[in-house]
This record gives C-alpha cells, structure tokens and sequence, in this order.
C-alpha cells in the first residue's frame, strides 16, 4: 500500500496569507492605490508587513487558531466600514481604507474562518 501525505492546508494558507500581506505592505509604499483600486497609506503599509510577519510566524506553531483570528480580524475591519457609514470614517482617516479593501477583508475572513473550521489539520 502507497502512502499519500497531504500537505496541510491550515498551515500553508496561513504561511500564504501571511506572504501576501508583507508584500501589500512593501508594494503599497510605492503603489498607491494598490491595483489602482485598494486605498491604502503608510499606517496600514507598517500594519501590514508587521501583521503579516505576525502571521506567518505564529501559523507554524498553531495555523488553525491563528487562521480563525485572521478571519475574526478581518470580518470585523471590513463590517467596520458599515457601521461608520459608507464614507468609512475613521478607518477612512487614519488607515486609508476604502469600499473595495473593505469588500476584500469581508472575503479574506469569510474564507479564513472556512479554512478554520472546515479544513481538518
């Protein structure tokens, strides 16, 4: 009998969430908007290179806790932006947030809690 080894998942998604946000960190500093689309300034730049070194460092000792409070995280900043009005408010003023970063963390906390949840380790 051959034996299959399956990678695991809540890991790599975390390392990979992790990966992604450094480098919208790095990219945002020079690119502003990101994609011409994401409104981002050197507050949420610094938040996330530090969140994503966060992330990646804690998704090797624990992916699927670190996965669920990445998509806690995120669903709650996104919703934010529903809460304070359509203009954003204060995430607006102090992070550069926008409708369509705020369309993007409800995404990334929705499939981030899926992962959690319904990928077992």
């Amino acid at each position: 009998m051959e034996v299959v080894y399956i990678a695991d998942v809540q890991k790599t998604y975390g390392m990979i969430i992790g990966v992604v946000l450094v480098l919208l960190g790095l990219v945002g500093f020079v690119n502003k908007p990101i994609l011409g689309i994401f409104g981002v300034n050197v507050a949420q730049d610094l938040l996330h290179l530090v969140g994503g070194a966060l992330i990646i460092w804690l998704s090797m000792k624990s992916a699927k806790a670190t996965n669920m409070w990445v998509g806690i995280i995120a669903l709650v900043v996104g919703l934010l932006w529903y809460a304070e009005g359509l203009d954003g408010g204060l995430l607006a003023s102090i992070f550069g947030i926008n409708a369509a970063i705020s369309y993007l963390h409800i995404a990334v906390g929705v499939v981030s809690l899926g992962v959690s949840f319904g990928v077992k380790e």
